[in-house]
């Protein structure tokens, strides 16, 4: 999806986890190993964001965690928090803040999104280290976070 304002987009990144390993996708234009994530697009919001990419680029569906307070009435719908938020530099004019959510799957398969991704899979914190290309620190620190407070 193409930049929606020239500074700042708003974006999520889901780590999924399962059975003590978190899914990553190796990021076809960008090179790198990252969580499921993108764009917030004009019409959603975070946690419908958050699911829709973890279906389009995982081919699961996944329940959110963290907190949702019990405020929805008439008007006003309580959203479940991000577990981290960033902001991170795309260039030397743009930025995106990132929404960092914890999710496990429910259900579906994993498939290649082959269009945006080289390579899909589920990753142990012991491996985290032997991706090639590395990852950036702070991808690995969300990674081992997600892994620890999962269980």
């Amino acid at each position: 999806m193409p930049h929606l304002h020239d500074a700042i987009d708003f974006t999520v990144a889901v780590f999924i986890v399962h059975e003590d390993r978190v899914l990553l996708i190796h990021h076809r234009k960008l090179d790198q190993w990252l969580p499921i994530g993108g764009h917030i697009e004009l019409d959603e919001d975070p946690e419908q964001a958050a699911l829709r990419e973890a279906e389009e680029e995982s081919g699961l569906k996944v329940e959110l965690l963290g907190e949702r307070p019990p405020t929805t009435e008439p008007g006003c719908r309580a959203l479940i928090a991000p577990r981290y938020m960033d902001i991170h530099r795309i260039n030397e004019t743009h930025e995106h803040i990132g929404m960092i959510y914890w999710a496990r799957p429910v259900s579906g398969e994993v498939a290649l999104a082959e269009r945006e991704h080289h390579d899909i899979r589920w990753v142990g914190a012991a491996d985290l280290d032997a991706m090639r290309p590395r990852m950036k620190e702070s991808v690995k620190w969300y990674c081992l976070q997600a892994l620890r407070e999962i269980v």
